[in-house]
C-alpha cells in the first residue's frame, strides 16, 4: 500500500463531501488530509503541523466514545480547545478498527446532521479506504508494535507491563480471560527470526478479525499469543484455528499445514497472566507431540503433560527399566503404539483395533508378546502407570521449544 493511494482516496471523499478532512491512525498520528481549506480551526491547523493529536484534544474526542463506536460519532465544538464541531468516522475493515476519518463542520453549521446524511452516500469509498489501511494500521504502526511488545513482556512476568495491559481500554473490565497460543506445523527452519515474527503477528491478526472475544494478539518467532475473553466459544476457536493455518500458508508461500491452538485455564486477575501463558504453551506443545489430544486443546485436558510441563522438571523415559527394555525389544515398532493407544482408550480393545485397522485378536496377541518380553502384565496398575508415563515423557521430549 502506497501513501499516494491513501491521499487519493481521501481526496476523492473530500471532493464528494466538499469539506475539510483529516485521516488519523489508531495512535493519533496523521496519515492524510484534504487540501480543502474553506474550514479550519486551531485544532486542525496544529494537527497538520505537528502530525499528532495532542493529549487534551484526544481526551475530548475519546470522551465521546469514538474508541468503541462503529458508526459516525458527532463531536461537538470546544471553544477552550479552539475546536469546531466535527464528525468522527471509525474506519473498520472486516470487523477490525483501522483508523479514524474526521469531517469538519462548516463555520455556519450548528448541527452535524447534514454530514451524517452525506456519509451514507459514500459508504463504498470509506470501505475502500478502510481496506487500504488494514495492513498498515493494524500491524505496522509504532503504537501497535509497542503494545505487542508490552503484552509479551506481561506474559513473561514483567509486573509493570501487566499493570499497563490491565489498563488498556479493550482489556480493562472485560475479564475473566484466557490466553491462547497458536502454532503452525509447517517447516519454519529456513525463516529468519524477523520474518518469522512478522508472519506470526500478521497471521494471528488476520485470523482473528471480526471475532470480538479476541481482545489482543501478538506474535513471537515461533508462535502467536491471543488474549481472549473466557466467554469465547468453540465455534470461534475452531474458526481462528482454520484461518490461522490459511494465513500462514498464504503469507509464507507454503502448502497449508495443520495449526494447533492451546488454551490456558480462565483467570480473573491479570497477575495470573504469566502462569496462563505457561499453561497455553504447554497445551499447544502437548497437542504437537500427541495427536490423540486434537488440534484444539485446553491445559486441563492434557493429562500427564501437566506434570511433565512443570518448569525445571525433566523426566527421562530411560528412567523406566521396563520401558527401556520394551523399546529395545520392539524392533518393528508394532508393540508400543498398541500399548499407548490402549492406555489412552481406557483399555478398550475394540477402539484400538478400529483405529489401527487391526483385528481384535491381533491386539490380544501383541499384549501377550509384551507380557512375555517384560515378564509382567502391562495392564497392571503400577506397571501401567510407569509405562504410560514413560511413553508420554518420550513424546514430551520431542516438543517444540516455545
Amino acid at each position: 500500500m502506497k501513501a499516494a493511494d491513501i491521499d487519493q482516496a481521501v481526496a476523492i471523499i473530500a471532493a464528494h463531501l466538499g469539506r475539510a478532512l483529516s485521516l488519523e491512525d489508531l495512535d493519533g498520528g496523521l496519515l492524510a488530509y484534504s487540501a480543502h481549506q474553506a474550514t479550519a480551526d486551531r485544532v486542525r491547523t496544529n494537527f497538520l503541523l505537528s502530525k499528532v493529536v495532542p493529549p487534551d484534544v484526544s481526551a475530548w474526542q475519546l470522551s465521546h466514545g469514538i474508541a468503541t463506536a462503529v458508526k459516525p460519532v458527532p463531536v461537538p465544538a470546544n471553544a477552550e480547545l479552539g475546536m469546531l464541531g466535527r464528525v468522527c468516522v471509525p474506519l473498520l475493515a472486516r470487523g477490525f478498527r483501522v483508523g479514524y476519518l474526521w469531517v469538519l463542520q462548516l463555520d455556519d453549521e450548528c448541527e452535524p446532521d447534514a454530514i451524517v446524511q452525506e456519509l451514507r452516500v459514500i459508504r463504498p469509498e470509506m470501505d475502500t479506504l478502510a481496506e487500504m489501511l488494514l495492513n498498515r494500521t493494524s500491524a505496522d504502526s509504532d503504537g501497535r508494535r509497542a503494545r505487542e511488545a508490552q503484552f509479551l513482556s506481561a506474559c513473561f512476568g514483567d509486573r509493570d507491563a501487566v499493570v499497563s495491559v490491565g489498563g488498556w481500554p479493550g482489556v480493562h473490565g472485560r475479564g475473566p480471560w484466557r490466553l491462547a497460543t497458536l502454532l503452525e506445523r509447517g517447516d519454519n527452519a529456513q525463516r529468519n527470526p524477523v520474518e518469522s515474527s512478522l508472519l506470526q503477528r500478521l497471521s494471528a491478526l488476520h485470523a482473528t478479525l471480526g471475532i470480538n472475544r479476541v481482545l489482543f494478539s501478538a506474535g513471537t518467532e515461533t508462535h502467536a499469543v491471543l488474549l481472549l475473553q473466557d466467554a469465547i466459544d468453540g465455534v470461534d476457536e475452531s474458526e481462528i484455528l482454520r484461518r490461522f493455518g490459511l494465513e500462514v500458508s498464504r503469507r509464507a508461500g507454503q502448502p497449508a499445514a495443520p495449526a494447533l491452538l492451546g488454551l490456558s485455564e480462565p483467570f480473573a486477575d491479570l497477575r495470573r497472566l504469566p502462569g496462563a501463558y505457561a499453561e497455553a504453551r504447554s497445551a499447544v506443545q502437548a497437542a504437537w507431540v500427541d495427536s490423540q489430544l486434537g488440534a484444539l486443546v485446553s491445559f486441563r485436558a492434557i493429562g500427564v503433560y501437566q506434570f511433565l510441563a512443570v518448569e525445571g522438571r525433566e523426566v527421562s523415559p530411560g528412567e523406566s527399566t521396563l520401558y527401556s527394555e520394551l523399546r529395545e525389544l520392539d524392533r518393528n515398532g508394532e508393540l508400543l503404539p498398541v500399548l499407548e493407544l490402549l492406555y489412552d482408550k481406557d483399555g478398550s480393545v475394540a477402539e484400538v483395533a478400529e483405529q489401527l485397522h487391526l483385528h481384535r485378536t491381533s491386539i490380544y496377541n501383541r499384549l501377550g508378546r509384551i507380557r512375555s518380553l517384560i515378564g509382567v502384565d502391562p495392564l497392571g496398575g503400577q506397571v501401567r502407570l510407569e509405562l504410560h508415563l514413560a511413553i508420554k515423557a518420550e513424546r514430551w521430549a520431542g516438543r517444540p521449544r516455545l
